[in-house]
């Protein structure tokens, strides 16, 4: 009888183990998505500057618009889109100055999930960030959503 309770006691611990490294494997799944957005923008400081840049001057070139992600018309202004697929969110400040920043909050990784009010807001543990850079305005998040390369060409804007 000994023998029969030893393997389905390494049973229940290889259970358990199993269990405890599926869950381990998940949280690293999460936090890599978040410090992988960070990491490919390399500064969260110096990339909102460029971002603006980078979409005002891609329109004036008339770059392609083939995989328009929204027309400016459907970001409104003094608000902004979130675009879930690709976790971005898309804002328009002050008239025909969009902005683009990852829609993954810097908090806990959880998806913005409400733009209004000047401010990008997740709702997990109510962080809020600027229409203007992605910076904290409040909340636990203490780092600024990295901001995302958009071109706007004519009425079309697109991920770079």
């Amino acid at each position: 009888m000994k023998m029969n309770a030893q393997p389905s006691v390494v049973a229940r611990r290889t259970v358990l183990a199993a269990g405890a490294v599926g869950t381990v494997g998940l949280v690293a799944a999460c936090g890599s998505d978040d410090s992988g957005d960070s990491a490919s923008t390399s500064s969260g400081s110096t990339t909102p500057t460029a971002a603006a840049p980078s979409a005002s001057s891609s329109a004036d070139s008339g770059s392609t618009g083939s995989n328009a992600l929204a027309s400016t018309s459907e970001i409104p202004v003094g608000s902004g889109k979130i675009f879930e697929d690709e976790k971005v969110v898309i804002t328009q400040p002050t008239e025909g100055d969009f902005k683009c920043f990852s829609a993954v909050c810097t908090h806990q990784g959880c998806l913005v999930s409400k733009v209004d009010s000047d401010a990008i807001t997740c709702t997990c543990h109510q962080s809020t960030f600027s229409l203007k850079d992605g910076s904290v305005l409040g909340g636990p998040a203490k780092s600024a959503l990295p901001a995302a390369d958009i071109t706007v060409s004519g009425t079309s804007i697109s991920l770079a």
